[in-house]
């Protein structure tokens, strides 16, 4: 099956400035990747691609069709990037990191800070050009890193803020010679934000503000000392060498001058000549939060508010030009990194990176519109409802999130656990779910009340690292990692119900049986040993392999067994027969990647082995992934390769590049892990300590190194249309391809586009399903549907091949998504059912993925209608008593 990238969940917001595009549209960076988040349908959608390594700065358009993005690194990568095609338009590079950017009030212009410098680059277009970025502009005078940028409603002006504590205004307008910039002055720390003003009345930008470190913001005016003039926004260029400061204490208003002698001279000269405007400090605020730093602010020129965020994570909204608090409140206890408002101004963005969470709050009903937080640590455990509609994942942050495929968004999140969650598994009954965990305890949920129902502890502390229950939900069973136990417990009662012993080593692997109660658990002692635990007799089979046993998983009809070595190897058991069936060796396949402790080479490094394993719906072909950034899809049947899957292309981790450069080695190791006690990050991934790379010595830190690529756990859905693999940048869901796709031995001339609207447009329903079928084309096979009449479906669906059967059920189970017509999609596979209902039954195994997608429709259909239905009748209900009493 073709599968492709389709979404990604449980990745946190690791830092960098999110935005907001439009009005509903949420942008935000989840490592390489870019999620947007339409707050309005409440649906996230990750774009296709993927940068070279970490994207941390984000710009949109006012009319959110292009999207500038920036990485982390010191080559400067950028992308411009189509919002509704989700495509990367043009890439560059600009050699240095960038640190802030911005597009023009008209999207001509992107404005971008290099370090010290600010380029002005011309926006590419939709076209395809040899060399898309033009460069306007360069203004070089800063003396720090440039922080922010803001935009005059013309696009003429720039205004800058840096570290440099100064925020200049930048003109565009005529000869580079004649635009120097002027200097607002004041701040005792690095500006955080500089903004535009707009008057209602005339439109034009006669107010700024600044906005610094320290909580204070600075309110400009534009002033001029002629009545009768028209304004100009080119202030008196200073002359760095010899320039005259001008302070009139006039109402405690600082009126601000510079003046060149030559200019001065020019003016005492001709007295009656117009003096050209400057800008004046009208007033000084401050928002009194120390010592807490302010560390994110944003404008809205329509509402003339400033929200402020800080690093003891609480924010406040004023009206501007009066510096009055609307809101100030706390969400958190740690630094807010991004704020932002969308454009109609109703709707905060707020975003902390060491919580990893992302939320939008709108201030007039002081209610929470989005609030997303992914998994601040690795994913360690996913899995699958019955329905497919689900996906329950477990992390090192103690944390069980379960989320809705479809959109994307988590909807409850379980926080009991005091340790790592090793492993998840949803009961047969859709709507409780199991955690293990390394606190000693497992843990059942009640997906319908959100709550903690039942907890199975052991007599002493014990930490558990596999789980498994049987297909009834009556038994529990869980396998230790210092102890090499197996414990049992009962569903409804909660005790304890065996201790099954007999293995030597960590038990990492168990499964029941689909077919009856066996258990199979695999352990580092290199066995798996298969027990009834109904029945009580211990362990009735054992497998020895040469090296440790990592992970163990039955066929879905209960008569295979594979399991995963220490040496790369998966190894088929016949479970009923005990014998060895067929081995497959994925070395070379799993291989790749070296990292920076590595000592040889890519080739010829070892330890590559797969430590996670899933058969998928009919059996027919086994997914492997471990420490590795490949996942490999094996057919079961021939023992070849299918397909290689590489799970990310991000530089920022570790074990992706096949070959490192030599520069990065020094005589003390690799670059990479001398830390720098200079640098000023201070939140996000770099934060978290990965284990220490070396021996402790006296004095020493432990380096936080770099996060490794690997694949911790695979699930293939029940309707075997998408998988999910939980990997370090989040839970990856893949799913089948649905483009268009077709058998070309079943083409002739005459099977073409063509032909079936021919058909369609003769009445020939029945020859123009057969054509759209053969051609597999989705848009078409849909409209052939929809032209068949309600009579005649008994008659068409009689007609249908069966080998075009499970093509047909796809389409019927992606129709009722998305199709209103409920009773005619039904009236089909009704139809359907009864004519080829013995073929259908025959050959159930190859026909369970479509069959199993055509059940989650129907089921999602039955509870929504199931609830309107049930609320009409209690209005309904209503109603008639209170016309009774009327």
């Amino acid at each position: 099956m073709n599968f492709r990238f389709q979404n990604l969940l449980g990745a946190p917001y690791r830092g960098g400035n999110a935005v907001i595009s439009g009005d509903s549209l949420l942008l935000s960076p989840a490592g390489n990747r870019i999620i947007a988040s339409d707050l309005i349908n409440s649906r996230s959608i990750t774009f296709p691609f993927e940068a070279a390594s970490d994207l941390s700065r984000l710009a949109v358009s006012d009319d959110g069709r292009l999207l500038f993005a920036a990485d982390s690194t010191d080559k400067g990568r950028v992308y411009l990037i189509s919002v509704p095609s989700r495509a990367i338009l043009h890439r560059s590079t600009f050699k240095k990191p960038v640190s802030a950017a911005r597009f023009s009030s008209d999207g001509s212009l992107i404005a971008v800070g290099l370090g010290k410098l600010i380029q002005i680059w011309r926006c590419p277009g939709f076209k395809k050009e040899f060399f898309p970025f033009h460069l306007e502009r360069t203004f070089p005078d800063f003396s720090a890193t440039v922080t922010s940028f803001d935009w005059s409603p013309d696009s003429n002006y720039l205004l800058a803020g840096s570290k440099d504590l100064t925020m200049r205004l930048l003109s565009l307008k005529g000869k580079r010679s004649e635009n120097k910039p002027f200097l607002f002055l004041g701040h005792r720390e690095p500006i955080v934000g500089a903004f535009f003003a707009v008057d209602k009345k005339t439109g034009t930008s006669n107010r700024a503000y600044s906005v610094s470190r320290d909580g204070a913001i600075f309110t400009w005016d534009l002033f001029e000392s002629t009545d009768n003039m028209d304004i100009d926004l080119d202030p008196v260029s200073p002359d760095t060498k010899n320039q005259n400061l001008d302070a009139d204490d006039n109402d405690n208003n600082l009126i601000i001058k510079f003046e060149s002698p030559a200019t001065k001279k020019k003016i005492f000269e001709d007295e009656d000549a117009p003096s050209k405007p400057s800008w004046r400090l009208r007033k000084k605020n401050f928002f009194m939060q120390t010592p807490a730093r302010l560390t994110a602010c944003d404008y809205h020129r329509g509402l003339d508010m400033v929200v402020v965020g800080f690093s003891n994570g609480v924010f406040g909204l004023y009206q501007m030009p009066d510096f009055v608090c609307l809101h100030l409140l706390s969400i958190s206890r740690e630094k807010i990194t991004t704020a932002a408002f969308n454009r109609a101004g109703n709707w905060l963005l707020f975003g902390c990176a060491n919580l990893g969470q992302l939320l939008v709050w709108e201030w007039r009903s002081e209610s929470y519109v989005f609030k997303q937080q992914g998994h601040y640590f690795d994913v360690n455990c996913v899995a699958y409802s019955p329905d497919s509609q689900l996906l329950a994942t477990g992390a090192d942050d103690n944390k069980v999130k379960v989320w809705t495929v479809s959109s994307g968004f988590c909807f409850i999140t379980f926080s009991e656990h005091t340790n790592a969650v090793t492993a998840v598994h949803f009961l047969a009954n859709n709507h409780s779910l199991l955690s293990a965990s390394l606190d000693g305890t497992v843990r059942a949920w009640d997906l319908f009340r959100y709550r903690n129902f039942r907890t199975f502890t052991t007599p002493s502390p014990r930490q558990f690292v596999s789980l498994a229950a049987d297909h009834s939900g009556e038994v529990v069973c869980a396998g230790t990692l210092d102890s090499f136990e197996i414990f049992v417990w009962s569903m409804k009662t909660g005790r304890l119900l065996d201790v099954l012993s007999g293995h030597g080593g960590p038990v990492h692997g168990l499964m029941f049986s689909p077919i009856n109660a066996i258990l199979a658990s695999s352990s580092w002692d290199k066995t798996v040993r298969l027990w009834d635990v109904f029945e009580g007799k211990g362990s009735i089979e054992t497998f020895t392999h040469n090296h440790d046993v990592l992970t163990v998983v039955y066929r879905p009809d209960g008569k295979q067994l594979a399991c995963s070595t220490l040496d790369g190897l998966i190894h088929f058991w016949d479970p009923l027969d005990g014998v060895l069936m067929y081995t497959i060796e994925g070395r070379r396949d799993i291989s790749g990647g070296r990292r920076m402790t590595d000592r040889r080479s890519a080739a010829k490094s070892a330890g590559r082995y797969f430590t996670s394993l899933c058969y998928s719906a009919d059996g027919s072909f086994i997914l492997a992934g471990g420490n590795s950034r490949f996942v490999c899809m094996y057919d079961v049947a021939e023992q070849v390769l299918i397909k290689r899957f590489q799970i990310t292309h991000n530089l920022s981790l570790d074990g992706v590049l096949d070959f490192l450069n030599s520069k990065n080695m020094t005589e003390a190791g690799p670059i990479d892990l001398i830390d720098d006690p200079d640098s000023d990050v201070e939140e996000g991934i770099d934060t978290q300590t990965r284990g220490k790379l070396g021996q402790d010595l006296p004095g020493s830190m432990p380096n936080q190194g770099r996060p490794v690529a690997r694949a911790k756990c695979l699930r293939i859905a029940p309707t075997g249309r998408s998988w999910a693999a939980a990997t370090t940048e989040g839970v990856l869901l893949y799913s089948v391809d649905e483009s268009f796709i077709f058998d070309p031995t079943d083409l002739d001339m005459d099977v073409t586009p063509e032909k079936v609207e021919e058909a369609l447009a003769d009445d020939q329903k029945q020859r123009a399903l057969l054509l759209s079928l053969r051609l597999n084309e989705d848009s078409l096979i849909k409209k052939c549907i929809f032209a068949v009449s309600p009579s005649d479906i008994s008659v068409v669906s009689s007609s249908v091949p069966f080998k075009y059967l499970q093509r047909l059920i796809e389409a019927f189970a992606d129709l009722l998504e998305s199709c209103p017509h409920l009773e005619f999609i039904l009236q089909w596979c009704q139809e359907l059912c009864k004519v080829h209902g013995h073929y259908i039954q025959q050959n159930s195994r190859a026909l369970l993925p479509a069959l199993k997608s055509l059940q989650k429709a129907i089921t999602k259909l039955h509870q929504d209608l199931a609830d309107t239905c049930s609320s009409n009748e209690y209005l309904l209900r209503y109603l008639s008593s209170v016309g009774t009493k009327v």
